[in-house]
């Protein structure tokens, strides 16, 4: 029997905003939005618990932070007889912001932690490796800004840190949205001009998210998903457009349908019409995922 039966680690994870405009793919925001879960180490059988806000989820080994947990175990070597889990989860799901890779995060870092590691390279691949690409995931795992990419060694990222003076707001709908529906929506190919326009304004992106904000409604502007994935949320592209009127830099969460909104001192306009969503000041979150021992 496993020498960790007794053991355990609490972990908490931050939401994440992916995309960011025109970084498909690419770009990932760590937000204050925390989910936490604990982890205990158990003779046998898995018991899983699930509070706060977002319960409906499995409650068997189709749990997504159990399975991320469970590969991230063999990775490491690590035996676990048994295991019990306590969910408090506050991260919209199936909003675009990341909570499926703050599920992956946390299982993959509490293998981790278990094994006396910190979440690495290897902690990285294995959760992209479960999302099919690195942004949401590299922000939740290191915070801050993610740049993202992948070759043929696998998926890499690179923390940046954000500029202070960010105050971010997500307005949040009812609506939910399928991260696989809304990627049937794009295009096999897109126009050269296209391609184009998405370099320089992820580029513009990186720059405004860590150096100059001011450039930032010209940055998040995108012409490589956001107009393909419309007929997926009109009320949600109809809210980004009066955004980026207002000069409000602004883009959708993710695959959406959440939009992120970067307004001057965290405050949105007063004449923006946001029925049917639900604004939430969030503050950028710096240190990523946190581990520590249970008791």
């Amino acid at each position: 029997m496993s020498d960790l039966v007794g053991t355990g680690v609490r972990v908490s994870v931050p939401a994440s905003t992916a995309n960011l405009g025109s970084g498909f793919d690419a770009l990932g925001l760590a937000l204050g939005l925390r989910d936490e879960v604990d982890f205990t180490i158990t003779a046998s059988g898995l018991s899983i618990t699930v509070e706060g806000a977002f319960t409906d989820v499995p409650t068997d080994e189709g749990h997504l932070v159990v399975q991320a947990f469970r590969k991230a175990c063999e990775l490491h070597r690590i035996s676990v007889p048994g295991l019990a889990l306590t969910c408090r989860n506050s991260i919209p799901h199936s909003r675009g912001l990341g909570s499926s890779a703050a599920a992956v995060a946390a299982g993959v870092a509490a293998a981790s932690a278990l094994a006396g590691r910190e979440p690495d390279a290897s902690a990285l691949q294995l959760a992209a490796e479960f999302e099919g690409h690195a942004d949401n995931v590299a922000a939740c795992l290191f915070g801050g800004v993610a740049i993202a990419w992948s070759d043929a060694g696998g998926y890499r990222a690179v923390r940046v840190d954000p500029h202070p003076d960010l105050s971010p707001v997500v307005l949040i709908p009812s609506q939910e949205s399928s991260t696989k529906t809304t990627r049937g929506l794009l295009p096999a190919r897109v126009p050269h001009s296209d391609a184009a326009h998405a370099a320089g304004r992820s580029a513009l992106a990186v720059h405004g998210l860590t150096r100059d904000p001011a450039v930032l409604l010209d940055a998040l502007r995108d012409r490589l998903h956001e107009p393909y994935r419309e007929p997926a949320w009109p009320a949600t592209s109809r809210l980004v457009a009066e955004l980026r009127e207002a000069g409000v830099p602004a883009a959708v969460s993710g695959a959406g349908p959440t939009v992120f909104a970067l307004p001057e001192g965290g405050v949105l306009p007063a004449e923006i019409d946001i029925t049917g969503f639900q604004a939430l000041a969030v503050p950028v979150d710096v240190d990523g995922v946190r581990v520590a021992p249970l008791g």
